[in-house]
């Protein structure tokens, strides 16, 4: 063995020994470590609110009043007395019919009828005579019965002429077509000297009161049931007038800015559709709302006094679907709560079971909780935005 090889062999355990040694005057290596503090997690405790529920269902606009104006006696169309789409009042006159036919009958009536009204007197004076020729037994009996069945026939005459005179009378205000009803027009489907006829099929035009506007919605009966076992039970109670006030969302998501009324609910389920009909009023004065215009509406279903939000990032879903949430309970000991979730309101999750006042959900920190571990719980203050209700 060569001389190099023997000294670098004698100064290993030296060195082993110095480095021993230093570590030693040092203090040395310090004892076995300590268990990890507990995971620090972000929770949320929850408290009853007080929460409007609310759904929103697709409906459609229609006129508050419909006319569909049609003439009510034949002839030649004059005029026409108005502007296509502009607002016409009750009474208005929009269109004229040649008057001149039902003016000449008219006339011709009222002279049947002064003519029949002329043969009264004599009827009557001479049924009178013979009543009082009778008493003397002047004349017979089939005399007089004679004389008041003459006075009868001109009576009846004058009514008849009467009755005819009327009938022309209607027949010449009928030429004059006026709107029944306040509103916006819409196209005309004559032109002056067309001819028309009586209750004709096609109207002439469409009047439309577009203020206020009707909206009617469409709600399954399903939902309708579920609703009223809610309601029943208490879980749910009406907001007293708020509970008739809706919201009204039009066709690009915008709110519209006037509130409306619910008037009435239908009484029929379409059996096609299984839905029924709600039937909304809402105020129109910027005609804003066109008849036919896709909507949803915003109605309030119920208030829950008790309500129990829960935020959306702590419910959790296991491989089931089942909804959970973890809670900080016992002993600070992470526990599983399983739930029975209701609707999203904002954004927050309504829970009907496994959740009660005062428990601590977690927010935050969820990876490195774990059912059973203990935890240091951080109260979080949820942003504004949370909080709100739908």
């Amino acid at each position: 063995m060569r001389v190099p090889d023997l000294l670098i062999r004698l100064r290993l355990p030296g060195a082993a020994l110095a480095a021993a040694l230093l570590v030693t005057a040092c203090g040395g290596p310090e004892g076995p470590a300590g268990p990890p503090p507990p995971p620090e997690v972000g929770v949320v405790t929850l408290a009853p609110e007080r929460v409007v529920l609310t759904t929103e269902l697709p409906g459609r606009t229609s006129a508050y009043l419909v006319a569909e104006v049609r003439p009510q006696v034949n002839g030649l169309l004059q005029q026409r007395l108005f502007e296509e789409g502009a607002d016409v009042r009750k009474g208005e006159l929009l269109y004229q019919i040649d008057a001149a036919p039902y003016r000449a009958a008219y006339q011709q009536a009222e002279a049947a009828l002064a003519m029949a009204e002329s043969n009264l007197p004599a009827a009557r004076s001479r049924a009178e005579r013979l009543r009082g020729l009778v008493a003397s037994r002047a004349v017979g009996e089939q005399d007089a019965m004679d004389g008041e069945a003459a006075l009868a026939q001109a009576e009846a005459a004058a009514a008849a002429a009467r009755a005819t005179l009327e009938s022309a009378r209607i027949q010449l205000s009928y030429t004059p077509i006026r709107s029944p009803i306040s509103g916006r027009t819409g196209r005309s489907t004559v032109t002056p000297g067309a001819l028309v006829a009586a209750y004709q099929p096609v109207p002439l035009v469409t009047v439309q009161q577009l203020d206020p506007i009707y909206v009617d919605v469409q709600q399954s009966s399903s939902e309708l049931l579920r609703l009223r076992r809610v309601l029943a039970s208490g879980g749910l109670t009406r907001g007293g007038e708020s509970a008739s006030r809706v919201r009204l969302l039009l066709e690009d998501g915008t709110p519209y800015p006037h509130e409306g009324t619910l008037q009435f609910q239908d009484v029929t389920v379409a059996p096609t559709t299984g839905s029924v009909t709600l039937r909304m009023v809402f105020p129109n004065p910027d005609l804003l709302l066109l008849p036919g215009m896709f909507v949803r509406a915003v109605v309030e279903e119920g208030i829950d006094e008790q309500g129990i939000l829960v935020p959306q990032q702590s419910v959790q879903r296991d491989p089931r679907g089942n909804a959970y949430a973890l809670v900080v309970g016992a002993e600070e000991k992470v526990e599983t709560r399983t739930l029975q979730v209701g609707r999203a309101v904002g954004n927050r999750w309504l829970v009907t079971e496994g959740l009660a006042a005062g428990d601590r959900v977690l927010v935050d920190g969820l990876v490195m909780a774990r059912p059973g571990v203990a935890v240091t719980a951080r109260p979080v203050e949820m942003p504004a935005a949370a909080a709100g209700q739908e």
